[in-house]
């Protein structure tokens, strides 16, 4: 081969760059970004653009970071009150989804390829057929709308179609909660909670921290209530059927089937009013009371149960006030997928359009939606992928991520954000603004929608900023009635209890590599989801994690591994959606069980009456940790908050005082970091941030099985006691001051800098692996594969500021390098130091509790130096004398005396 100058080379690489930012086009209305930046866009100068990504029914406010025009890095908007500046795990993983290269790139025909003109002609001549009927035959299905303009526009479309019908199928919708609402005030309202305003807590079967439209903000103000001081904390308590973050959270928990919860809530209301026998019951009653006490109620829980505990709040005077829903669709979704099910089977439907969702996949299984939807003469389906509603329908049109259009949505309490592009649709797709403008004839963009639906707003300033002003919900007055309470029954068999997966959650992010391999906080399983069942449950049927089960509910069954979850209810299993999908993609095809195929429309949360039963066979689960106690070596310290009151230091710490060696003088910056146990929930948003930031690969089921997991912090879990307390703690490089990886290595990979980072020099490294040997926090990574080949789509979410690793080579957190460097060049350009608060880890800024703080401990005014002079200040394995840079601020418990004497 001819060698190659240096001016070829250049050329060449002109070429490649202009090549990969042809497909990189921005969007042809203008974005505007969210702060002050340079006009022109300066290489290696990253800009941020303000928008709202939307999961679990609302919207999370974002930044989202983009360099040369691709969209890269998503952080979290301050402004935003559903995000306050972190994000959540899918709102991190929206990138890679985004550049995911099985996204639908074109329009198919019954599984063959076509054109959008060709869908336009055919849609054309049925609208001109329905148009004569006012509409009759036409029907839309969406899921759960947090839109404005979307909304406006399905009213304009009734209006235009008067005998059209509009449907809602969310799997994780929120009937329950509506009906119960309905049920307590006359129309369904949607309640705000204010933890940081109450004195005690009690969550019945909540998932209010993962699951709920408001969980950042949610986790935000459960990490302000937990101030470790005597009557500033908060105390926790959690009666859950399935495992959630807030019952591990809990200063006591109790696992019950949910019958048992809701028989439980009623004793409650009887002991708020002096009629309780139940001493445990008495005494939590007694403290909400005294403590302005405020009840959670699950999704799982009946109606009545909800309407239940907002009459109790109500008696308690508890912090939480009562808004119009995100989306006011009068109806529930179990009902109204059933209707359109059954209009289906009778004939009565001649055109369906499904926006986004997946109802062949997700329906109630009793529901029957697949073969209803084969006898729709014309169906369409809008969606990302080509999945299993796809496959299913007429027509599947390739739609837009929420980074590729023009759009809006609201947050849980209704503050309104306009979505702006960040980049000009990569395959074509068409957005729900767009599809609705067809039916409704209207050549209207989905930035003229939006614009026009806000033309009363100052634009720039709501782009800029995030956020529309004055747009939230103003708060309800809220009376609850008195509640009938129904007679409970006795039905004998299993309680199954059906979840949203912590990462794919309903199914949306199946083929997201990121959140597959990132370990559950419960289980620490990847790539896969189990039935969850107690120990005790588990020795009852014989079975150990891994061991076969059939799970039944109402004559549909269902091939599940069990999982051994210590903790659980007895006689309940819990199983997460998500899984089971046939036509996600190569990463979430054939990746666990399908529990949609057993979950009926009339108990999509929790059915009694279930039949679980050992069957042979085994099944091997890829986890990244498999010992759950610390048998005595209190790496996660925890006090209880009496015994914390007047200490100087609460965790007595055995680190050698004397060295052959004097310090090292740091006359520059000395970087550190704290980790709060106190308020970490054990989200793994650090991890998934982490990962987005520094270009940390996947490395895929097998891989993982064989303990080669790359991230470069994860997050601990543990037990502790018979019944056991929960105990979280993420684990990034320590960067010891005197750390035992930089000895062991033959060629100096590992080294110190004059700011006291711990480093990896990535060209000397030749993998011996000595270093991760010797680490006894096991933090450093190798590169076993070539793991960082991928397509070229994915490799444009890269972070070019972060190299990409080779094959042989190991790696590890550098507490975000890259960000220090450019805070210094910023610095350095004003002829200053560093302020504080300037240099924020990804890890950092992507937590919803606040739990992780980094700075400089040459600054003695710096928030880590106050963390480091903390009572509950701690480090991990002190007594190695590894003098790390980073340390814990222990948990805190605030146990309620009277239940221990009960």
């Amino acid at each position: 081969m001819p060698s190659l100058t240096r001016r070829d080379f250049l050329k060449l690489s002109a070429a490649a760059t202009a090549l990969a930012s042809a497909g990189c086009s921005r969007p042809s209305e203008p974005i505007v970004p969210y702060a002050e930046q340079p006009e022109i866009t300066l290489p290696g100068i990253p800009r941020f653009y303000a928008s709202a990504l939307s999961f679990t029914g609302a919207a999370e406010g974002v930044l989202v970071e983009s360099n040369t025009g691709r969209p890269t890095k998503v952080e979290g908007n301050r402004a935003h009150p559903g995000s306050l500046g972190a994000t959540s795990v899918q709102g991190q993983a929206a990138v890679l989804q985004l550049w995911d290269p099985e996204r639908s790139k074109a329009p198919r025909r019954r599984g063959q390829p076509a054109t959008r003109q060709g869908f336009e002609l055919e849609l054309n001549e049925a609208l001109a057929k329905l148009e004569e009927r006012q509409g009759e035959g036409l029907r839309l299905l969406t899921g759960t709308v947090s839109s404005p303009t979307l909304l406006a526009q399905l009213d304009a479309l009734i209006e235009r179609y008067p005998r059209a019908r509009l449907h809602r199928w969310d799997p994780l919708n929120r009937d329950h909660a509506r009906e119960g609402a309905r049920l307590a005030f006359g129309r369904p309202l949607a309640p705000l909670y204010r933890l940081e305003e109450a004195r005690a807590v009690l969550s019945l079967d909540c998932r209010l921290l993962e699951d709920d439209p408001g969980r950042l903000n949610h986790i935000r103000q459960y990490a302000r209530s937990r101030t470790p001081q005597p009557g500033a904390m908060t105390r926790y308590y959690a009666l859950e059927s399935a495992p959630s973050l807030l019952g591990a959270l809990a200063d006591h928990r109790y696992a019950l089937p949910l019958p048992d919860i809701e028989r439980w809530l009623v004793d409650l209301s009887s002991s708020l009013r002096g009629n309780s026998a139940d001493r445990r019951v008495a005494a939590i009653a007694e403290d909400l009371k005294k403590n302005r006490g405020l009840v959670l109620a699950g999704e799982a829980l009946a109606p009545w149960a909800h309407a239940l505990v907002h009459r109790l709040n109500a008696e308690l005077g508890a912090p939480v006030s009562y808004v119009e829903p995100v989306d006011p669709f009068a109806g529930t979704h179990a009902r109204s997928i059933g209707e359109l099910a059954q209009a289906m089977r009778a004939g009565e439907v001649e055109l369906l359009l499904v926006l986004e969702g997946n109802p062949v996949y997700d329906a109630p299984a009793d529901a029957g939606f697949g073969e209803a939807l084969d006898r729709v003469p014309l169906s369409v389906h809008l969606a990302l992928y080509e999945d299993e509603t796809s496959a299913a329908s007429t027509w599947h049109l390739p739609a837009t991520h929420a980074l590729e259009h023009w759009s809006d949505a609201r947050a849980f309490d209704g503050t309104a954000a306009v979505v702006q592009p960040l980049i000009a649709p990569l395959y074509g797709g068409l957005s729900p603004h767009g599809l609705l403008a067809s039916l409704l004839r209207a050549p209207r963009s989905g930035y003229d929608a939006v614009r026009a639906h806000w033309r009363d707003i100052d634009w720039e300033a709501a782009l800029r900023k995030g956020v529309i002003d004055k747009s939230a919900f103003t708060p309800r007055e809220a009376k609850p009635k008195e509640i009938s309470i129904p007679a409970f029954e006795e039905r004998a068999g299993w309680n199954v209890r059906f979840v949203a997966d912590q990462s794919v959650l309903e199914g949306s992010f199946a083929n997201n590599a990121w959140l597959q391999e990132l370990p559950r906080s419960d289980t620490k399983i990847t790539w896969d989801n189990a039935a969850l069942v107690s120990p005790a449950s588990a020795r009852a049927l014989g079975v150990a994690s891994g061991d076969m089960l059939h799970v039944s509910v109402e004559n549909r069954s269902i091939l599940a591994p069990a999982w051994v979850l210590p903790g659980h209810a007895e006689r309940s299993v819990t199983l997460a959606l998500g899984y089971g999908r046939t036509h996600a993609g190569a990463a979430g095809n054939r990746v666990g069980f399908n529990a949609y195929r057993i979950r009926p429309a009339a108990a999509p949360w929790s059915a009694s009456g279930g039949e679980v039963l050992r069957v042979p066979g085994r099944h091997e689960f890829a986890t990244t940790q498999n010992h759950a106690r610390m048998e005595g070596r209190d790496h996660a310290k925890h006090i209880e908050l009496e015994a914390l009151v007047g200490k100087a230091k609460a965790f007595e710490e055995k680190i050698p005082e004397h060295s052959l060696y004097p310090p090292w003088p740091y006359e520059g910056y000395r970087w550190a970091m704290s980790v709060n146990l106190n308020t970490c929930v054990g989200c793994n948003a650090c991890t998934i941030a982490c990962q987005a930031e520094n270009n940390i690969p996947t490395v895929g089921r097998h891989e993982v099985m064989a303990g080669r997991e790359m991230h470069w912090i994860r997050v601990d879990r543990y037990y502790e006691g018979p019944e056991p307390k929960v105990l979280f703690q993420p684990v990034p490089c320590m960067h010891c001051e005197n750390a035992p990886c930089e000895y062991v290595c033959p060629v100096g990979a590992p080294v110190h800098d004059s700011e006291g980072l711990n480093l990896q020099v990535y060209n000397r490294c030749i993998g011996t692996r000595f270093c991760s040997q010797n680490c006894p926090y096991k933090v450093r990574r190798f590169n076993f594969l070539q793991y960082s080949q991928n397509e070229e789509s994915s490799k444009a979410q890269k972070n070019p500021e972060v190299t990409v690793r080779m094959r042989g080579v190991m790696e590890k957190c550098t507490y975000c390098q890259q960000r220090i460097t450019r805070a210094r060049i910023e610095a350095e350009k004003e002829g200053r130091r560093i302020r504080d608060g300037e240099v924020v880890t990804a890890c950092q800024a992507a937590c919803p509790a606040g739990a992780i703080v980094f700075g400089d401990l040459n600054d003695g005014n710096s928030e880590v130096n106050g963390a480091k002079r903390s009572p509950l200040k701690y480090d991990l394995l002190a007594e190695l004398n590894t003098r790390p840079r980073t340390s814990y601020l222990g948990r805190v418990l605030n146990p309620n005396p009277r239940l221990a004497e009960a």
